[in-house]
């Protein structure tokens, strides 16, 4: 219960219309850094304990009602409950030192339930054990606090009203609104031959590419415009084409992707397939997913095509897009250099478009790579890096919550946050989102093998290399991966083809390799790399092992190989 001291000395208690006012303010500001998952949480609690239903809040009955669990769930196996109340008591906590230092309510979660408390945060009025709120509806409401929940509906209506104007504006021409997506105009393929089977075929391939295409969010997917309709409405800047010829058992499709602003090939191909029945729906399926990766994923054709534009005094909406190429270009390299100017440039791209979902998960990856490759020695520094990139994947997976990017920086997130199960749970997820997308499946590969399931996720990392060689970081997976496997010629092999001689991490895993394999000279520049470069990651060694490594046995044969190698390490 509340209790306030006016001079009355009359005894005054929250109402249920102000602590939805309360409600409201917080859902409603920028600064309550929580995803949709997480506000539809914290409203589901409020209105239930505000209905005197506070007792029936459960973790079962929020996974159900709230998140869509099926009906058998079970909290003790799956703790995403836990780790979204988690979140929310942070963005809350977050909320009330910022925005919300001066608001009259104080909604609180206690830490061991899910049942929201109310109390007042008036400086003449002292705060007791927090109101049941099961009892909030029979206490009468104050005036000057409905008069305050009056004005903050008033002054929400002007703030969402001068939104709408802007909004308007921006349409206008006076500034984008959005920022830049490659638009894609799949057209109808030809049918070479005449005949209804072979009409039936190339529909059934356009089809299937438009819908594997469509599971890559970063690119727009459009059909051919429809009669009368004017192209210009919403102009796609590249032009997919095809054609299908069939011959006795077997048809050839040929595909080819167009610049639409001067007509010219930018990729071609050919897939053949069987006629017969049993077969004929997974042959176009697989066709579809090579053509949707080859196009659409990252560092393929569309990216390529992209990145290799110079576009002079860009508007705001190419600008921001230009920082998610240069993210990928980042990525070839991982050097601190380039993740400092390309941090600087999703922060402004995010700050000009707050609901870019890829730019807010790329963005992560970012604070995620100073945790992990940058060693001040500075534990609190090393935690905030961490917790800015699990804010940001939340940011991107409340925007979205099928984008990949949100969704892999929101794994990779948890797994250096040791929330482990949590991790490996949203790559399995998000696999079966978007199966065609080879950086996601490359990064979860990773997070499997690491966590101590070598077998099947060193199977993705080669899967994802075989379907995208670009990347030159799968090599260094694929030696870790050979290292654990005890083929150390082969680990060799995979680590001298990396090309990240600045990352730190390369010269880690290389002293390893090249101690256990017995190749003194080079284990001996890699120790002396370390030392000179960067001898807090040597100081701390132990620690930066075991933020990598889940299972104890893998970090100790780690740390045993660092041992051979020359590095002194403290048992």
């Amino acid at each position: 219960m509340i209790r306030a001291e006016p001079a009355a000395g009359r005894e005054h208690r929250l109402a249920p219309e102000n602590c939805r006012a309360q409600l409201a303010l917080i859902l409603n500001s920028a600064d309550f850094d929580a995803t949709g998952r997480e506000r539809r949480f914290l409203s589901h609690v409020v209105e239930e304990t505000l209905a005197g239903r506070g007792d029936r809040i459960k973790a079962y009955s929020i996974a159900v009602e709230v998140f869509g669990r099926d009906m058998s769930f079970d909290p003790q196996t799956d703790p995403i409950v836990r780790i979204e109340a988690g979140h929310l008591r942070r963005g809350l906590e977050r909320y009330y030192l910022t925005a919300g230092h001066a608001d009259p309510i104080l909604i609180t979660i206690p830490k061991g339930g899910y049942v929201p408390t109310f109390s007042a945060r008036s400086p003449h009025e002292t705060v007791e054990p927090a109101l049941p709120v099961e009892w909030a509806e029979k206490v009468p409401t104050p005036r000057r606090w409905m008069r305050a929940s009056w004005l903050t509906v008033v002054l929400a209506a002007i703030v969402a009203a001068l939104a709408v104007l802007a909004l308007g504006l921006a349409r206008s021409g006076v500034r984008p609104t959005s920022p830049e997506i490659p638009r894609l105009l799949v057209e109808t393929f030809d049918d070479l031959n005449g005949t209804h089977a072979a009409a039936a075929i190339a529909s059934g391939l356009r089809q299937e590419v438009v819908s594997q295409l469509s599971k890559f969010k970063d690119i727009v997917v459009v059909e051919s415009a429809a009669k009368g309709e004017d192209p210009s409405i919403s102009p796609a800047r590249f032009v997919l084409a095809g054609s299908v010829n069939l011959s006795t058992d077997a048809f050839r499709l040929r595909v080819r992707l167009l610049n639409r602003a001067d007509n010219s090939v930018l990729w071609a191909e050919s897939y053949d397939g069987g006629l017969k029945v049993a077969e004929l729906v997974e042959v176009q399926t697989d066709i579809a997913r090579n053509v949707s990766s080859s196009l659409a994923q990252a560092y393929g054709v569309i990216f390529q095509a992209d990145a290799n534009l110079d576009v002079v005094n860009p508007p705001d909406d190419w600008a921001a897009y230009s920082c998610t190429l240069s993210f990928y270009a980042y990525r070839v390299g991982v050097d601190a250099e380039s993740r400092s100017s390309v941090r600087a440039c999703l922060e402004k791209a995010v700050d000009r478009f707050p609901t870019y979902a890829t730019a807010w998960g790329l963005l992560s990856l970012i604070y995620i790579d100073d945790y992990r490759f940058e060693f001040s020695g500075d534990p609190a520094e090393s935690a905030a890096a961490l917790d800015r990139a699990l804010a940001a994947a939340r940011r991107s997976v409340g925007l979205d919550p099928v984008n990949i990017r949100g969704r892999q920086a929101e794994m990779v997130a948890l797994y250096f946050h040791k929330e482990i199960d949590a991790a490996l749970k949203v790559g399995k997820q998000t696999l079966t989102i978007n199966p065609n997308d080879t950086e996601f499946m490359g990064e979860y590969g990773e997070r499997l093998a690491v966590s101590g399931n070598w077998h099947d996720g060193c199977q993705l990392i080669a899967e994802a290399r075989q379907k995208n060689p670009g990347p030159g970081y799968y090599d260094v997976d694929l030696a870790l991966c050979s290292y654990f496997s005890g083929d150390y010629p082969q680990a060799a092999m995979w680590i001298n083809k990396s090309p990240f001689p600045s990352n730190p991490v390369y010269h880690l895993l290389a002293a390893a390799v090249f101690g256990e394999g017995g190749y003194k000279i080079a284990a001996d520049r890699e120790v002396a790399w370390l030392n000179q470069n960067q001898p807090d990651l040597v100081k701390n060694m132990r620690q930066v092992v075991s933020a990598r490594l889940a299972r104890s046995q893998d970090v100790e044969f780690f740390l045993g190989s660092l041992r051979k190698a020359g590095l002194g390490i403290a048992d």
